[in-house]
């Protein structure tokens, strides 16, 4: 990585998986894809919430991707309103995933109360969410003080 600190502005190429924050795309990218991968191989004792849950990973993974993708790309060309972009992203995509991984626990807890034999998969999932929420909230912080020093 090349600091410890954040620049003010976002970088482009390659440099965007060696510069952190922006380096939390990949722990994102896994954690997200492992909630994704997981409630949708679990049994789903109550849809509404873990289809809240499903949604959130699917929307995140793809807004991530795609972030990622044009800041590789150099499609930003260091102008400031994507250094905001990046900001109010991440902290929405960091609420996102809370509301997420609490519906997910609370999913499991009521799966585990009726006695559903398989629910395993629900309790990696809500491991995974809250570590993806984790890493959507240190990515926001650093983002917001990127944002703060532009």
């Amino acid at each position: 990585m090349s600091s410890a600190t954040s620049t003010a502005h976002l970088p482009s190429g390659l440099s965007v998986l060696t510069t952190f924050p922006d380096v939390l795309f990949i722990p994102e990218f896994i954690f997200g894809g492992l909630v994704w991968i997981l409630v949708a191989s679990s049994k789903v004792p109550l849809p509404i919430l873990q289809g809240w849950v499903m949604f959130v990973s699917v929307f995140c993974f793809v807004m991530s991707t795609t972030l990622l993708c044009l800041y590789i790309c150099g499609a930003h060309g260091g102008k400031s309103s994507w250094v905001t972009l990046d900001a109010i992203y991440q902290g929405t995509a960091a609420l996102f995933y809370l509301s997420a991984a609490v519906l997910e626990a609370t999913s499991t807890y009521f799966a585990q109360a009726l006695q559903l034999i398989v629910y395993r998969e629900n309790i990696a999932a809500v491991v995974f969410a809250f570590l993806a929420t984790l890493m959507y909230v240190i990515h926001q912080v650093f983002s917001l003080r990127r944002w703060k020093s532009s």
